[in-house]
């Protein structure tokens, strides 16, 4: 499907170095509670958390540390308050931005956050004002030995509503959100590794910029990603 059309998602993550692993493991603690909280401790009938574990998994995450936010999702132990958020805002150059998270502290994460938009010539907005710029899909990428067209075709028989070939020679395959877990079944089941099983935000449409935006929106987004808060940045940054 080569030209194919796409809407990629503009996610914006970083490599896990050493230094990196406690703040991951913290934020995939956060989603793996979240995931219990809502749909149950069960990963048999719970995808969202099947997802959370697998990243778990992806970073080496100790399994006693899975077992404690599990427990925490269920209730058990400390039991502050935890909820999820998604923010809407500006960035350089007047590119949309989204920012899901999960936090205990909802007034100490706007806090922190309107000052790293401030710091990066961005701005926090109402809700709606840029969320209609984009749309919830099911998002994973996909490795395989098989030639490019059949994994293409693997991906579109299970399922896939669009695909994007990556630089790093993974195939990002888009889902409808209900079909995510059926559709990385059905390539699992054809021995077609699969990474990063999620639910994301993505862009109805790109926009182009200059190398300078470009540099400054990647500050912005770095900046972001730090926040212990935040679990996913999007844009519709081209």
């Amino acid at each position: 499907m080569s030209g194919h059309s796409h809407a990629r998602t503009v996610k914006h993550t970083k490599d896990l170095a050493a230094a990196q692993r406690s703040k991951a493991f913290s934020k995939v603690a956060a989603e793996i509670a979240v995931a219990v909280k809502q749909g149950g401790g069960n990963p048999g009938t719970n995808a969202r958390l099947r997802g959370a574990m697998e990243r778990a998994k992806a970073v080496n995450m100790p399994s006693d540390n899975v077992e404690r936010a599990i427990k925490k999702g269920l209730g058990e132990g400390q039991t502050e308050n935890i909820e999820e958020f998604l923010l809407e805002a500006y960035g350089p150059g007047g590119i949309a931005v989204l920012i899901a998270g999960i936090t205990d502290n909802k007034n100490r994460m706007l806090g922190d956050i309107k000052q790293i938009l401030a710091r990066n010539q961005g701005k926090m907005v109402e809700g709606g004002a840029v969320r209609w710029l984009f749309e919830q899909k099911g998002v994973m990428a996909a490795k395989s030995d098989l030639p490019k067209e059949d994994l293409e075709m693997k991906a579109i028989e299970a399922g896939a509503e669009d695909i994007y070939w990556r630089e790093d020679g993974l195939l990002d395959i888009y889902t409808k959100p209900t079909e995510l877990d059926k559709v990385k079944t059905s390539l699992q089941a054809s021995s077609i590794a699969t990474q990063d099983p999620a639910i994301d935000w993505v862009p109805k449409e790109e926009v182009a910029a200059d190398q300078k935006t470009l540099d400054s929106a990647q500050k912005l987004f770095d900046e972001l990603d730090e926040n212990d808060a935040v679990q996913g940045v999007y844009s519709n940054l081209r």
